[in-house]
């Protein structure tokens, strides 16, 4: 008895004839996430996902973009793909002649393709630039094309982003780039309006690190401690917690050492008792033995 639905498991069937033409392609794009169609910006795909092959991947997503199909796609696809090959100064190149053939619409995301690349060649004041930009967007109501969310992905999920999210997502990167300059007070503010925004313990470790840079290490140890304590969110992340450690077991070696009555937790009205009672011991007793007493007053007569 064959099964209900789907595709015929009967192994007497070749693979070929057990599932319909189209029921194949279907189940092979969705295996491979390979679109439809056969134009250059599909062949680009299948040679970058099907046969992993970046450097004809390359060559089919230019073809792509010169003959107009999907042009922002392929352009941000070659891009990552670039990136992967250590590239990364021509896909900026590729983006910045380009981007102008590209919809209004996703001008956003080819930023975000820009800043990382920016990150990965250490051009850190184009960097600055392009997220205070889009900072500026967001300010002026122009981000998301007017909306509240959109709706990104990441490792092949999507997900909705709201704007105050996004906000807090650049000020972080903000931050991170004013922490490369060495502007240890910039990234400071940066961070600090990335918390009061959308606080996650990622940016507090990195706030904390800011901290330490400036040698402000009882406030950084505070706001290390908070991601320990679970008091921000995002704080039962592995490896978040790790970094905070570290970073606390970095702190330790940097700070001064304790006062005595920090290390017996002693409060100021002990303390007072204890001198009290000094006091009243009188004069600290010489040291020497009875038998050295003697001795010095024979000396002492000799010496007339």
């Amino acid at each position: 008895m064959g099964e209900r639905g789907g595709c015929n498991n009967n192994k007497s069937s070749s693979s070929s004839s057990s599932c319909p033409k189209g029921k194949r392609d279907d189940i092979y794009h969705v295996l491979h996430k390979v679109p439809f169609g056969d134009g250059p910006y599909v062949r680009a795909k299948h040679a970058q996902l099907v046969d992993k092959d970046p450097e004809a991947a390359i060559v089919l997503f230019w073809k792509a973009i010169n003959s107009g199909d999907k042009v922002d796609s392929a352009l941000k696809d070659m891009a990552v793909v670039m990136k992967q090959l250590d590239r990364s100064e021509e896909a900026i190149q590729a983006i910045c002649s380009f981007r102008s053939l590209c919809p209004k619409q996703s001008q956003e995301s080819l930023d975000n393709v820009l800043i990382d690349l920016y990150k990965k060649c250490g051009k850190i004041d184009e960097q600055i630039e392009l997220l205070k930009r889009k900072l500026k967007l967001i300010y002026q109501g122009e981000a998301f094309n007017g909306k509240l969310t959109k709706t990104a992905r990441s490792h092949g999920k999507k997900f909705q982003v709201s704007i105050k999210q996004e906000t807090s997502r650049l000020l972080g990167n903000l931050g991170w780039a004013y922490m490369q300059k060495m502007n240890y007070i910039m990234a400071e503010v940066v961070y600090r309006k990335a918390q009061i925004i959308d606080p996650d313990c990622n940016k507090a470790c990195n706030l904390g690190l800011c901290l330490m840079k400036q040698a402000r290490y009882e406030e950084a140890q505070l706001i290390l401690e908070d991601v320990l304590d679970g008091k921000l969110p995002g704080s039962d992340d592995g490896k978040s917690r790790k970094r905070a450690q570290d970073l606390l077991t970095e702190l330790s070696s940097l700070l001064p050492a304790p006062h005595l009555s920090e290390i017996l937790a002693l409060d100021d009205e002990f303390i007072k008792g204890l001198e009290q009672m000094m006091n009243q011991l009188g004069p600290v007793r010489s040291k020497r033995l009875p038998i050295f007493e003697e001795i010095s007053s024979f000396r002492d007569q000799l010496a007339c």
